[in-house]
């Protein structure tokens, strides 16, 4: 049973922390319905045991890990159930206009970033969704400005060699990257 102490410290992380966690999840999915469903997720989680001694600490990058983590294992998910034997598969993920009038689909990018390991994709994610900097995601997630350099190149370069490797995504890459391939 929850107590009065611990409802309220749920509720006053929840008021301050859910639009980021909200934010992060469909920046991830694509969805807003899975984002929602990952905010739930993860609230229920932190109702239903007791407070991690890191969301205590810090339970913004706490709950930005959880958030991720989250998203991530959803994609993971999806791309493994078959709902209906003949179906074709719906697209939940919106579509980038940033590059004039041209519309780009983008799940093989989220299936990429799946595919990287969970502190890769928050590097990622932090850097080029959220812009933040090396310091800003040194600081939240508690590393040196250096190391979230060097994860950050080492992401990329694994980000890129899975584009490369899925044909359907290498319209993700700049042209001389994809000619190098070939």
């Amino acid at each position: 049973m929850l107590t009065s102490e611990a409802a309220a410290r749920v509720d006053v992380i929840f008021n301050e922390h859910a639009r980021l966690v909200y934010r992060t999840a469909y920046d991830i999915t694509g969805s807003h319905e899975d984002a929602e469903d990952v905010l739930q997720t993860i609230f229920l989680q932190l109702i239903r045991r007791e407070f991690p001694p890191d969301l205590v600490a810090n339970p913004q990058a706490y709950l930005y890990r959880a958030a991720v983590n989250c998203s991530l294992n959803m994609i993971r998910r999806s791309r493994r159930e078959v709902l209906v034997q003949d179906a074709q598969p719906l697209s939940t993920h919106p579509v980038c206009t940033h590059t004039g009038n041209t519309e780009i689909e983008l799940p093989p990018l989220y299936e990429a970033v799946a595919e990287l390991k969970p502190e890769a994709a928050q590097i990622l994610i932090l850097r080029y969704i959220h812009n933040m900097s090396d310091a800003e995601i040194g600081r939240l997630l508690g590393k040196s400005r250096g190391a979230i350099a060097v994860k950050l190149l080492r992401s990329r370069a694994r980000l890129k060699k899975l584009l490369l490797a899925n044909e359907n995504a290498s319209r993700f890459l700049p042209s001389e990257s994809r000619t190098a391939k070939r």
